[in-house]
């Protein structure tokens, strides 16, 4: 079975734009999301337009700051600090990465963790590890709502995490412990790694690296879900070898198409959380 991200994606669009406009004809008010971009890096101004089309199907408010390249972080940390006051913005997204001389990490910590629809505050990251509520980062957000709504359950099951980050690997593994699967991180000094992967029930790659997971790291019948984007002379590829794994796996993700929508999706339902939230919608 191939989870399509891109068609559970629009379902959840779709049920935000009926739930926004209802809440407008209600009240008025709309979710406003604001997305600060520093410089002008192309990858990063497609990733920016693509959310800002993506608020407005759906009935929210867009706002987008532009900072020149040079800029600052205090002058970053001024935009920051306007947004946070700003009754009509309940999410702030800082597109990453930012220019080198930016210090993203303090332009979190001074981010209001209401309004931090990314997920990737202290605060909301503690709340995570705490097992508390809060915004959670959308990629792990979008790969436990599409298992979700294919009714692949986690319990019991034994789920492997490849890649540790702060955006996709560690969060992700605390959001499966929390639907209590026994979860293993492996990273780039885990030693033959294919023999741990061939043990699991459901297998996440967020490496980077086109390819990596073979189809002798996988078990028949196993769930594979796959993070990555990889340019290649073939085109987009995944972390996965889709074509080899595919006869293997019960379930697998397709990239693209897969969980790139479902990240997206996520941000649109964690704005429409943090305004709700917020205003008590």
């Amino acid at each position: 079975m191939i989870l399509d991200g891109k068609a559970t994606a629009q379902k959840i669009r779709e049920e935000l734009a009926k739930k926004v406009e209802e809440n407008f004809l209600r009240t008025a008010r709309r979710p406003g999301l604001a997305v600060v971009l520093v410089g002008d890096d192309p990858a990063s101004k497609i990733y920016v337009r693509n959310k800002q089309r993506a608020s407005t199907q759906v009935g929210m408010d867009s706002r987008q700051v532009v900072l020149p390249t040079h800029s600052t972080t205090s002058q970053v940390l001024e935009s920051i600090e306007m947004l946070n006051q700003d009754p009509t913005i309940h999410g702030i997204l800082l597109q990453l990465p930012v220019p080198e001389q930016v210090d993203a990490g303090l332009i979190l910590r001074h981010m209001d963790p209401r309004k931090d629809v990314d997920g990737l505050t202290p605060s909301n990251m503690g709340r995570l590890m705490a097992g508390q509520p809060g915004l959670r980062p959308c990629t792990p957000l979008g790969i436990i709502e599409l298992l979700d709504r294919y009714q692949v359950s986690l319990e019991g099951k034994r789920a492997v995490m490849i890649g540790r980050s702060q955006l996709v690997g560690r969060p992700l593994a605390l959001m499966m412990v929390e639907r209590n699967a026994t979860v293993t991180i492996m990273h780039s000094k885990t030693r033959e790694p294919w023999e741990i992967s061939q043990q699991a029930d459901v297998v996440v790659a967020a490496v980077g690296h086109a390819k990596l997971v073979e189809s002798h790291w996988i078990k028949p019948g196993a769930t594979v879900v796959d993070v990555g984007i990889n340019r290649s002379p073939e085109g987009l590829v995944g972390d996965v070898d889709f074509p080899g794994i595919l006869p293997i796996a019960a379930r697998i993700t397709p990239v693209p198409g897969g969980i790139g929508p479902m990240t997206i999706a996520m941000l649109l339902q964690n704005t429409w959380q943090a305004f709700q939230e917020t205003v008590g919608a």
